[in-house]
């Protein structure tokens, strides 16, 4: 990969953003972890117990050049529901929540003008959030890779592997080789 940019997204369950993530041509590393709250290095458990105001995120590196921003916008939006506050399908807390964070001005003014836009397309209000990555904490190892390891998964097969078909049938002009 050439120049290499972060994204950092929170669409409900991490192994679910990353396995569709990870489909795309141009991305490098996609890394589960936690992002947006109060507690230094917080823990899995810790998240989960919606006390640390951290939502689960995947950080994401990307080359620019194969794949742009506000393409990654369009497909996280793809995979998951922006109208649903603090929760996505059987996942909820705040810890679910939809958010963007950004890196710097630039992502955040794309994004803005894309949430603008897509509420406008839905009936219901669009609630994802828009912060500034102040401190990215990465999960733990068993989650990296999640659902590359555990395809077979029950939660896996019944959340993760919808968002990758539908990444592979809207975005097969940028999925990876």
């Amino acid at each position: 990969m050439g120049r290499t940019q972060m994204a950092t997204f929170g669409g409900g369950c991490f192994w679910c953003v990353e396995a569709a993530f990870k489909e795309l041509d141009g991305i490098g590393e996609v890394t589960s972890g936690y992002a947006g709250g109060e507690v230094e290095n917080p823990t899995y458990e810790q998240v989960c117990s919606g006390t640390t105001g951290h939502a689960e995120v995947v950080q994401i590196e990307y080359d620019p050049d194969v794949v742009e921003y506000d393409e990654l916008l369009e497909v996280f939006f793809a995979v998951h529901d922006p109208t649903q506050l603090n929760r996505q399908g059987p996942d909820v807390g705040t810890q679910y929540r939809s958010v963007v964070f950004h890196h710097d001005a630039d992502q955040k003014r794309q994004a803005a003008a894309y949430i603008e836009a897509l509420d406008e397309a839905y009936d219901d209000d669009v609630v994802t959030e828009l912060s500034p990555l102040e401190t990215f904490y990465e999960a733990e190892p068993y989650h990296q890779d999640y659902f590359e390891k555990n395809p077979n998964d029950a939660y896996c097969q019944f959340h993760a592997s919808p968002k990758i078909e539908k990444v592979r049938e809207k975005f097969a002009d940028k999925l990876a080789n």
